[in-house]
């Protein structure tokens, strides 16, 4: 039985169909499942002259993803906690899941083959390799 659940989630339609998979495992009271939601940095948001105001053009896209991420929440009966992190999205998983000690850690797979998966990487892949525990890939179908 898994106690401690990681959830990592991307905003995508998947996400629906990856915590209804999260649903569908025998949870207790005492479970924890811990919603998250990795933003990836992007390269033009690091560079900035340093005499221009930093205005966080993420910040609306911040709220957007933790209205969602409550609104999960509100699916499950036992403990929940929000994450939302920025950063490279399989490593972040991979810290979450370290510091929650996760049993388990539940992601959605784009589907990505050929060179697109090359050249994009797989988060799910990634993770898969590196997870201290247990992961669950969930593929639509």
């Amino acid at each position: 039985m898994f106690n401690r659940i990681l959830v990592a989630l991307d905003s995508s339609d998947q996400s629906d169909y990856v915590v209804d998979c999260v649903q569908q495992l025998k949870l207790v009271p005492d479970s924890l499942v811990v919603l998250s939601h990795a933003i990836a940095l992007s390269e033009s948001n690091l560079e900035q002259p340093a005499d221009v105001p930093f205005v966080d053009p993420e910040l609306g896209q911040f709220r957007h993803i933790e209205k969602e991420l409550q609104r999960y929440q509100a699916y499950f009966s036992c403990k929940t906690e929000l994450e939302i992190v920025m950063g490279d999205p399989a490593e972040e998983i991979i810290r979450l899941a370290n510091i929650y000690r996760a049993d388990l850690i539940v992601l959605g797979s784009r589907g990505l083959t050929g060179v697109s998966r090359i050249l994009q990487g797989s988060v799910s892949s990634q993770v898969v390799s590196d997870a201290p525990c247990t992961v669950m890939v969930v593929k639509l179908a």
